[in-house]
């Protein structure tokens, strides 16, 4: 862990804070999502900011109908309502990508026309065969990068007309970011300190397909200005674009306006990284809410249908990768939002245990007032089956380990 440093504590005074969570909706929201939906939360209400959430669906072909919905209804069971978003409205809409298309090509154009960008025309049947031919034992999976381009259809190698013939008669094609060469790149990380990169590793990302829709990397930057995003907080799986990003910063507005950024560490299960699979293995959710996928009719189990509170939920949640420095472990928002701080976060990955979660939920259902706690008993009966519920043996602990369960027996 780093101190906050200088820089990062003088941006909260001359900027308002402006966090955002990008969702894909592309399925159920997992328990390293909800994290970083808390983080945010946490660190805009602490600073006095806004929390903004901003569907990232450019990726039609893995869209999911439902996923959107779902997304919202897991963010109201958590507590965890953002300022600004599609359901929310703002002043910074639309909040879904696929509604601003638009507003992304130009930006691309004005890289092409900066010599920081090229179209490329290369078919996928060129693409499949660069990647054969460029193959070895050290290389098992050549990059569109410096070495390559050259020998490709893009605008790079052809000549001005040939371009110009290609573009007029609508020939298929893609944006790509050209990289540069021999160049060292760094930022600071708000958890891991100085992050360091050299260009030759990163290959040319695609910035803009053939369909006019942005990839991640340029409509991420480009909304992320227009919407006055002050500080990025995402999982650490996207270090290794920070390169991409960085230079799309310098090129398209300033790295003075990039926004801090801090990468989580990942949440990790028995076998590693925490997957479904882990939890379909060893038993415990690994989604917030229950998630029907559309397309299988898979279920996968989630916090809420476990009999998890809301309030317990929330706090091991912040626990998985913070801790505010004492022996405390069971907090109210209220207090997560005073404590939280970004210089206490983990750069190690957080081992999740389910018997510490139950431990959570145990500990915040003490609490909890009784009838506090009817409706979602009761949800739970009425789901396993049980009609009927009288209210007062129901709050009396009268269903509990009884052998007859309705008010008529």
């Amino acid at each position: 862990m780093i101190a906050e440093p200088a820089f990062y504590l003088c941006s909260l005074m001359e900027k308002k804070v402006r966090v955002r969570f990008a969702p894909s909706p592309t399925g159920g929201l997992h328990l390293g999502g909800v994290r970083t939906v808390l983080y945010n939360y946490l660190f805009a209400r602490k600073h006095g900011g806004d929390f903004i959430v901003r569907i990232e669906d450019t990726d039609q072909g893995r869209y999911v109908p439902g996923a959107e919905e779902y997304i919202f209804d897991t963010l109201r069971w958590c507590g965890l309502e953002p300022d600004e978003s599609v359901q929310h409205g703002g002043a910074f809409g639309p909040y879904r990508q696929s509604e601003r298309k638009e507003s992304y090509r130009q930006y691309a154009e004005q890289l092409i026309n900066d010599g920081h960008a090229y179209y490329a025309f290369d078919t996928p049947e060129e693409l499949e065969k660069m990647r054969q031919d460029h193959r070895t034992n050290e290389n098992p999976s050549p990059q569109y990068d410096h070495t390559i381009r050259m020998t490709m259809r893009n605008s790079l190698s052809l000549t001005a007309e040939e371009t110009k013939q290609l573009l007029e008669a609508g020939t298929r094609h893609v944006i790509r970011i050209k990289m540069p060469v021999n160049e060292t790149i760094r930022f600071t990380d708000m958890i891991r300190g100085e992050v360091v990169f050299e260009s030759n590793t990163v290959d040319d990302k695609v910035l803009l397909k053939a369909d006019g829709m942005p990839t991640y990397h340029l409509a991420v930057v480009v909304d992320d200005h227009l919407m006055q995003i002050s500080h990025a907080f995402r999982g650490e799986e996207w270090l290794p674009s920070a390169p991409v990003h960085i230079h799309l910063w310098k090129y398209l507005f300033g790295l003075d306006q990039m926004p801090q950024w801090a990468h989580f560490p990942l949440i990790l299960g028995p076998s590693g990284k925490l997957s479904k699979r882990d939890g379909a293995k060893y038993g415990f959710p690994v989604f917030a809410m229950n998630w029907t996928d559309p397309k299988t009719g898979e279920l996968t189990e989630g916090f809420k249908e476990k009999g998890f509170l809301p309030e317990a939920f929330i706090n091991l949640l912040a626990l998985l990768g913070w801790n505010d420095g004492t022996e405390q472990e069971i907090f109210l928002k209220e207090e997560l939002i005073e404590k939280f701080s970004m210089d206490r976060v983990h750069s190690a990955g957080a081992k999740f245990d389910y018997e510490k979660a139950r431990w959570f939920n145990h500990e915040w259902i003490k609490k909890s007032a009784v009838g506090s706690l009817e409706s979602g008993v009761r949800t739970l009966l009425e789901a396993s089956g049980l009609n009927n519920i009288d209210s007062a043996k129901l709050q009396a602990g009268d269903y509990i380990g009884k052998g007859s369960l309705y008010t008529d027996s």
